[in-house]
């Protein structure tokens, strides 16, 4: 296993792990490009824009581009986030030349008239399924209520008005921007030739122009209170609740880990025993996320509307044990257990190794073993998880109650 990284004249940058024995390849672009980097009148552009890569090129028709993905028998798809926007593809290593330049090129879209027209459409009704469906834009609604006129208040997918509002030329200004070699990074994991890999990208991507993009990350304010919102068609209340939490540069993210994984996890944890296991709840989850400068613990609930009032009192009786208390070295050992396992399991493909080697480059410029993560996690003590509870207390959250209940007492 080997992590080699190379940067391009025009500040693209190239990383991998490089691991002779793995039967496959994977490789992505990673975008430094979210819903934090919009301004008003584009907001929800950077999913927009993940759309629009896959409408073809000045070399390819769309047609073309899932073509030849299907002929090397890939396994690809995109994402868009707060953060990034991550173009993968995984392949056998043989096709590692071709996947390279069929991603690169994808990556200079020709964003035509015609296909941003037919995709608005799309993108519209995407963001109409996703208010309809729970928790009915309950997240988004609770994160904009928290993060108040911070970056990380934004919605992913912007909202009707704007996507609908978006003209051509702002998608491509920004798209110049933002999709600058200085702000994307190549990632490669498992079987990688990587000094074919460099001739490769440099020959397709070496002449692409250079831009500042940039991006603010300061800490967030977090705000407080609750809302509850009328949904009549809902059959289940959802309630979701946030509070800060380290960012994914602050030394403690690994002990909020943690905690999130001993509070919230899906079988169990606090929450589990507490309302998932004895019927109270359908679901119960306590997770953390982190973001360049800041990030969030969410607490996510689906109860029936009768059990709401009664599960809410549950979950601030669960937290201020936790604030009071902490929690204890079996807890914090079955939770390393866990961690560890997930972080074992997910590295044994090189797309799972893809998105971690990737995450750790963009977000810190870091490269950590699979070693290194689990010495990271194994660190982690219970005077550490104290102090993240100190450093964000639970009880410092905003909340949304979503469903048939008018309110929740």
């Amino acid at each position: 296993m080997q992590f080699i990284h190379h940067t391009l004249s025009n500040g693209l940058q190239i990383v991998a792990e490089c691991n002779p024995e793995a039967h496959s390849t994977a490789l992505g672009f990673f975008v430094q490009t979210g819903a934090r980097d919009e301004s008003a009148d584009v907001a929800g552009v950077s999913h927009f824009l993940e759309h629009m890569v896959f409408k073809g090129t000045p070399t390819r028709s769309p047609d073309d581009v899932n073509r030849e993905f299907d002929e090397m028998g890939a396994h690809y798809n995109a994402f868009t986030s707060e953060e990034n926007t991550v173009y993968y593809a995984a392949v056998l290593p043989e096709y590692q030349t071709r996947a390279a330049e069929l991603l690169g090129d994808i990556m200079r879209p020709s964003l035509r008239e015609t296909d941003f027209t037919t995709e608005k459409k799309v993108i519209i009704e995407e963001i109409r399924m996703y208010a309809d469906q729970p928790p009915f834009g309950a997240d988004d609604r609770v994160k904009a209520r928290h993060f108040g006129s911070h970056p990380l208040g934004k919605s992913v997918l912007g909202t009707v008005d704007s996507i609908a509002a978006l003209p051509l030329d702002k998608m491509r200004s920004y798209f110049q921007r933002r999709y600058s070699p200085g702000n994307m990074t190549l990632v490669g994991a498992g079987r990688i030739d990587f000094d074919q890999l460099v001739q490769t990208v440099e020959k397709l991507c070496g002449s692409w122009e250079n831009l500042a993009a940039g991006r603010d990350t300061p800490r967030a304010d977090g705000h407080s209170g609750f809302e509850c919102v009328l949904k009549d068609t809902a059959a289940m209340e959802y309630v979701i609740q946030i509070t800060n939490a380290p960012g994914a540069t602050d030394d403690d993210r690994f002990a909020a880990k943690l905690l999130a994984t001993i509070v919230g996890d899906d079988s169990g944890s606090r929450l589990f025993w507490e309302l998932v296991d004895p019927g109270l709840a359908e679901h119960a989850s306590f997770s953390h996320h982190d973001y360049q400068g800041s990030g969030l613990f969410m607490t996510y609930m689906s109860c029936e509307p009768g059990k709401t009032a009664e599960n809410l009192k549950r979950l601030r009786r669960v937290y201020a044990d936790l604030q009071a208390g902490g929690v204890t070295a079996t807890e914090l050992a079955q939770a390393k257990s866990k961690i560890n396992s997930r972080v074992v399991l997910g590295s044994e493909k090189p797309r799972g190794r893809l998105f971690t080697v990737g995450g750790n480059w963009v977000n810190r410029r870091e490269y950590h073993t699979v070693a290194d993560d689990l010495a990271l996690v194994d660190a982690v003590t219970v005077e550490q998880i104290a102090a993240v509870l100190a450093s964000y207390p639970l009880a410092d959250s905003t909340g949304i109650a979503i469903g048939p209940l008018a309110e929740v007492s």
